[in-house]
């Protein structure tokens, strides 16, 4: 069978410190029709570069300096570039690894979904419209036919990723590129988009890379998967038998990270510093998002909050950090009421309370660099200054590994898991007691996010800070929980000690949640959803 894509020798650079190194260093690879190749590695890897390049596309200060990508015969690198842009949409499309940062906040969700095609001359609106309606409907969102008319703020993240990879299908292209397509998706919803994006593959005899950082995601789509390491190719093989039979060091490593258990710490009796009662909250009157939630946050502990996509985990999170006021119930912060709005916090509450948030796309700031970013909250809240203030942040880069010259870059320049770590290490400048995690992991590699969980475990012993950490990792949850809150709808369904909620018998939701974490089996999405459709 013909290749669809054949990319040679390819060498892309980029700008690190005002000079050009190479990041992409001569990476074969070659792609039929229907075929899915799986591209994992660690943060940096130069995963997306790569798949960005099978588009004849590279970022703002890279560049392709030698090789040759070929797609159906057509030269990419030689291609102009109206004629690149005119292939993209329609034959080639792109599902970024975070929606929030590529959707326009102005304009509906539909009426973007059917600009690329329209403009393309590939259907007229109202084509779009209904393609979009039946695509949201194969997705699985709610409400269908009335979703595309909401703008992406008045999504959750996981609604928003799948109305991206809708988006990408519009054209019926030859080849997509899925860059982290269910990283802010919860197991549940990430089955359905898998299945989606597996039966779209197969219809459609579509080409397709997989980036991703999670071996059990890629397992479930991978024809050949491919571990990059530093812009080189570690090893290459068919899906099973490299999962199976790895060959390098690197793979093995990353099929063995998955085994980090929660080490107890020895506090016999813990104080609450945080406690929240009775708490009902709205984004609109008299349409609750969240109802009767009551939990305690110990020192020197980690509250985990599990729960499929718009369930109210990351409301209960804005509603802590002062984001969103409930309308009835009440916080404590070591006994006394919180402020429930964030301006009528002291500068000391500020600093003692810090929130990682989900998408560091849109927590950075594009035009400041890394030195700014970190270094804004230990001159706000009195940390360091000057010389000694230099020399923290660089500290701070090394606790979340990242060499010292990073604070010469902007966050373009870095990976999605590069970004993770300055968010990171920006809310640990301020020194806190209690630290609001929005799936700070779910952007990582699993060495990294493996290495971030032992970071944040170690702080916890060395400082005695305290963790929200809100996840739809159930790996992350043993990891690093000593309580977990389970939610479904905004209410919080079932909680208590780590131990007694993975304990069998579970409550029902939770044994969903539980049954829809992937495995490193190839075979294991097809068997979970013909055991579902026979239940």
């Amino acid at each position: 069978m013909k290749h669809l894509l054949k990319i040679k020798n390819i060498i892309i650079d980029g700008l690190d410190g005002g000079k050009h190194q190479e990041i992409i260093k001569g990476i074969d690879l070659t792609l039929r029709r229907g075929e899915v190749l799986g591209l994992i590695g660690e943060s940096g890897a130069g995963k997306s570069t790569l798949g960005l390049a099978s588009m004849g596309y590279t970022r703002s200060g890279c560049r392709i300096t030698d090789g040759s990508i070929l797609f159906d015969g057509l030269e990419l690198t030689s291609l102009s570039a109206g004629k690149r842009r005119s292939l993209r949409g329609s034959r080639i499309a792109y599902v970024a690894q975070s929606a929030a940062a590529s959707f326009n906040p102005a304009h509906k969700l539909i009426h973007q979904f059917a600009e690329v095609p329209v403009q393309q001359g590939l259907m007229t609106y109202a084509e779009a419209e209904q393609k979009a309606i039946s695509l949201y409907r194969r997705l699985n969102l709610p409400d269908p036919e009335q979703i595309g008319y909401r703008y992406p703020h008045q999504v959750s993240g996981g609604q928003l990723q799948r109305a991206m990879v809708a988006m990408a299908m519009a054209g019926d292209p030859d080849l997509i590129v899925f860059d982290e397509p269910t990283t802010a998706l919860d197991v549940t919803t990430q089955i359905e988009v898998l299945a989606a994006i597996k039966n779209v593959i197969g219809e459609q005899d579509t080409a397709a890379i997989y980036i991703t950082h999670d071996l059990a995601v890629v397992a479930q789509l991978a024809d050949q998967i491919m571990v990059l390491r530093h812009g080189k190719m570690i090893e290459v093989g068919e899906a099973r038998s490299l999962l199976e039979s790895p060959k390098a060091d690197y793979t093995r490593d990353l099929l063995s990270v998955r085994n980090l258990r929660r080490q107890n710490v020895d506090q016999p009796d813990p104080k609450t510093i945080l406690a929240v009662r009775d708490v009902h909250a709205a984004y609109t009157p008299g349409k609750p998002v969240v109802q009767g939630i009551d939990f305690n946050i110990k020192r020197r502990k980690t509250v985990a909050v599990v729960g499929e996509s718009g369930s109210g985990k990351t409301t209960v999170a804005r509603i802590i950090a002062g984001l969103l006021p409930p309308y009835r119930g009440s916080i404590l912060f070591e006994g006394k009421p919180l402020p429930a709005k964030l301006a009528n916090r002291d500068r000391d509450t500020l600093r003692r309370l810090q929130m990682i948030t989900q998408m560091p796309d849109v927590a950075l700031n594009p035009k400041q660099k890394i030195s700014t970013i970190i270094g804004r909250p230990l001159s706000f809240y009195g940390r360091a200054a000057g010389g000694e203030k230099d020399q923290r942040i660089r500290e701070l880069l090394d606790m979340v590994e990242l060499p010292s010259s990073y604070i010469h870059r902007y966050p373009a320049e870095l990976s999605g898991g590069e970004k993770q770590r300055i968010c990171i290490a920006r809310a640990l400048a301020a020194d806190p007691d209690l630290v609001i995690c929005d799936e700070v992991t779910s952007a990582l590699d699993q060495l990294v996010a493996e290495g971030v969980l032992k970071l944040l475990q170690r702080l916890q012993r060395e400082l005695g800070v305290s963790y929200l950490f809100i996840t739809h990792d159930l790996a992350t949850v043993r990891a690093i929980a000593d309580d977990i809150i389970v939610m479904l709808n905004g209410h919080i369904i079932e909680q208590g000690n780590r131990l007694k909620v993975l304990k069998p018998p579970h409550h029902e939701y939770t044994e969903l949640l539980l049954s829809s974490v992937p495995e490193m089996d190839p075979d294991w999405l097809d068997r979970v959803l013909e055991e579902r459709e026979v239940a």
